[in-house]
């Protein structure tokens, strides 16, 4: 029997995204070199996928070379039956995805919702909704702080909506204003402004620039012909200690006088450098910023798995996602950490191979609660199995 693995059909012209996310075996339903009858049926939402699945399949199906299978694709979203509207909220369903079935399905805020909360769903996407939206979604985005400050065209959108309450309006403006946030063209930050300084108090210093820390900390670095814009941060290894110790003070210092706004900027377009020094950040949205920014790498999430002292709510980021738990190495160093919830912790424990298992109920390293657990089931696994004839 060959071994060798499936080659993932090429996608559709013009398609964001491949057929990677689909089980092998139901490829050929998006391959544009399958049957039509066979895309059709996709299309149709006629074939047993999961829920997540099922909206990759359809957004893929939407630049099929078929006219017929596109526009059937695109009438089986919009009117997406109730079995698959679970995948809306799926982080791990890629964004592009997500983000053509907000602009699909903004008018029914029930599939709305899921997706305006779904923090994969892009923020362009979210802002262009937040124009026309109803009231209550646009209180929900305005409620997510971390994309107002990600976005200054989310603030234009809600200024622009004529649903939106003033006390959103004001509430939004205003936190952008502490922020360090300044969107000139948008009468009603203006007047923010106003409320938080004062008519004739200048505002205080806004401080470095994330382009400008981003252009410091490339100079910091020495370049090397072995490291290359993409390579990882191992294990216990800190992306930063190339840089010499007098200027790696003077960084820190600058970054500490940077508007919560400029940070979070920095920690969603930086390199691996700058998400070093924001993931020690003190403020919640910087952190989530840097665990959320997609440029991480999997060296940097194992990294934040394995700190003691990283920010909780970094940690519940990771171990909830489905994608950052595929990698092993990251699943045994949460299982490693103290701030990991014991719940979390037992239901990660029956997925390890037998030897990880053994070796984590010895760990000393390992949480107390989760070492005994996993004492347990060694326990159980090595009980020999009773003689029903006795």
């Amino acid at each position: 029997m060959s071994t060798a693995p499936q080659q993932i059909p090429a996608a559709p012209e013009g398609c964001p995204i491949t057929a990677e996310f689909l089980p092998p075996n139901m490829r050929k339903h998006v391959d544009p070199a399958a049957p039509v009858p066979l895309r059709m049926m996709a299309a149709k939402a006629m074939v047993p996928l999961a829920p997540s699945d099922m909206l990759g399949a359809l957004f893929m199906l939407t630049f099929d070379a078929d006219a017929g299978v596109r526009e059937t694709a695109a009438k089986s979203a919009a009117a997406l039956p109730d079995r698959f509207s679970a995948g809306l909220r799926d982080e791990g369903v890629a964004a592009p995805v997500l983000g053509w079935f907000l602009s699909l399905l903004s008018g029914k805020d029930a599939l709305a919702e899921m997706l305006v909360l779904n923090p994969s769903t892009p923020d362009d996407a979210v802002a262009e909704v937040a124009r026309t939206c109803s009231a209550k979604i646009a209180e929900i985005i305005g409620q997510n702080q971390l994309r107002v400050l990600r976005s200054e065209n989310l603030i234009r959108g809600l200024c622009a909506n004529p649903h939106a309450t003033q006390a959103l309006i004001d509430n939004v403006c205003d936190f952008a204003v502490r922020s360090g946030m300044a969107v000139a063209d948008v009468p009603q930050m203006q007047a923010a402004r106003v409320r938080v300084f004062g008519p004739s108090a200048a505002p205080p210093e806004p401080g470095p620039t994330a382009e400008e820390i981003l252009k410091e900390l490339e100079d910091a670095t020495p370049k090397t012909a072995a490291a290359g814009p993409a390579a990882e941060a191992k294990e216990g290894e800190d992306p930063t200690a190339a840089i010499p110790e007098a200027k790696k003070l003077s960084l820190t210092q600058r970054i500490m006088k940077m508007s919560i706004a400029q940070k979070i900027k920095l920690a969603t377009l930086g390199n691996k450098e700058a998400r070093s020094f924001l993931i020690r950040d003190t403020n919640k949205l910087v952190c989530t910023a840097v665990i959320r920014s997609p440029r991480i790498t999997d060296g940097e999430v194992l990294n934040c798995a394995t700190n003691k002292a990283v920010n909780e709510e970094v940690l519940r980021i990771i171990y909830n996602s489905r994608e950052f738990t595929k990698n092993y190495k990251i699943k045994m160093a949460l299982l490693k950490n103290p701030k990991l919830p014991l719940a979390v912790g037992m239901k990660f424990l029956s997925t390890l191979r037998e030897n990880d298992l053994k070796d984590l109920s010895r760990d000393k390293n390992v949480p107390s609660g989760l070492q005994g657990v996993a004492k347990k089931m060694v326990e159980k696994k090595n009980e020999p199995k009773k003689d029903d004839g006795k």
